[in-house]
């Protein structure tokens, strides 16, 4: 089951798109901490995000900037904004797409399933394999080069540790199965077991530690691993940058 996030102040809009949702079996969720969108982003862990852009404290453009450091989870604003320029902003702030309200709900339906799909479904296959840079906050995994930079660092992956993190970063916040990494290292020539997996999932750990970013995967016990960079760790590399 998606779990969405709804960031609406107007209670009544976010109700309707709460009931919405949930009719076509989302798990929907309504922000209420809008003083720290972010922190509330982190505990939902949601798969797809719609926001407002007049909130209370700080607006949907600075509040999408600041989830885009930790996630590249799709965005839709949706605002009473109909103007070009609101539209140009909401993109160049990390938006997916744009919804003006009124709305029409089959549209905001239609809207994201489409960004689901390009996400997570049938399209998001195709659209991994023609990058050849996957990014998650300030973090870049070039494809080609097989290379992890964050800020000024820079470091050389083999191929299973590329593979590995590739499929970390694609499902950045959320828990990864040990099955589904072990399918991500596989091929035909190679033979990949439980202790492989562990392997590489160390010397992953060690290559991220030496751009600055240790403890950013986390061992779920039973369950796999979680791939996420914390503020604090963003703060401290910036700050010896």
């Amino acid at each position: 089951m998606y779990r969405i996030l709804i960031v609406e102040d107007e209670e009544k809009i976010a109700v309707i798109m709460q009931e919405m949702l949930q009719k076509f079996g989302y798990e929907a969720v309504r922000a209420t901490q809008f003083r720290d969108l972010k922190n509330e982003y982190m505990k939902a862990q949601p798969h797809l995000v719609l926001l407002d852009i007049n909130l209370p404290f700080y607006d949907g453009y600075y509040w999408c900037r600041q989830i885009r450091t930790v996630s590249n989870v799709p965005i839709l604003f949706v605002s009473a904004r109909s103007g070009e320029m609101d539209q140009v902003m909401a993109i160049e702030n990390g938006g997916d797409d744009y919804l003006c309200k009124p709305f029409s709900l089959e549209v905001v339906l239609a809207k994201v399933k489409g960004a689901l799909r390009r996400a997570y479904g049938e399209y998001a296959a195709v659209s991994s394999a023609t990058r050849e840079i996957i990014e998650y906050g300030d973090l870049q995994l070039h494809i080609a080069k097989q290379q992890l930079i964050y800020g000024s660092k820079t470091v050389d992956l083999s191929k299973n540790e590329s593979l590995l993190v590739q499929c970390l970063i694609e499902n950045g916040g959320y828990i990864v199965g040990r099955e589904q990494l072990l399918e991500a290292l596989w091929d035909d020539l190679t033979f990949v077991d439980d202790n492989t997996l562990t392997v590489n999932v160390t010397r992953v750990r060690k290559k991220l530690e030496e751009i600055g970013l240790a403890h950013s995967i986390e061992t779920v016990r039973g369950q796999g691993y979680r791939f996420e960079i914390s503020q604090q760790g963003e703060d401290q590399e910036l700050a010896r940058s």
